[in-house]
């Protein structure tokens, strides 16, 4: 399943199904179904999807929420698109920590796989760990 909260991109790819999201809010959507909170970060929209799909468990992998290793894994945004900067990670961080109680509350376990994470609010372990628990 593909999809976006993009309009372009799904117009574009016929595969991709639209994603509603709330740029007012920085919390899961839990009642409207398709749509997520928005956070500003993508990590936090699979969160809120897979929390709306029912998954048992979440792995988390690649949520560095930092940039002290630098902006992107895959290096800079070209120009004309967006890089984060401290204050957006800060918020992305604040938004999925926010997030480790009510889905905690839902019975969803959440496991922090990522090789470097600044998240505090969810146990770490290594991918295998993840996997096997």
């Amino acid at each position: 399943m593909k999809l976006s909260v993009d309009q372009l991109a799904c117009k574009r790819y016929p595969d991709v199904h639209r994603v509603g999201v709330n740029k007012h809010s920085d919390v899961l959507e839990l009642v409207k179904i398709g749509t997520v909170g928005w956070a500003g970060n993508s990590g936090f929209h699979a969160l809120n999807l897979a929390v709306q799909f029912g998954a048992a468990k979440i792995i988390l992998l690649g949520f560095d929420m930092t940039i002290a290793h630098g902006v992107h894994w895959h290096g800079k945004h070209p120009a004309g698109m967006n890089n984060p900067n401290e204050r957006n990670v800060a918020r992305w961080r604040r938004c999925i920590d926010a997030a480790a109680a009510p889905i905690a509350a839902m019975g969803i376990k959440v496991i922090n796989a990522s090789a470097i994470s600044a998240l505090a609010n969810y146990p770490k372990m290594s991918l295998q760990e993840a996997l096997e628990c």
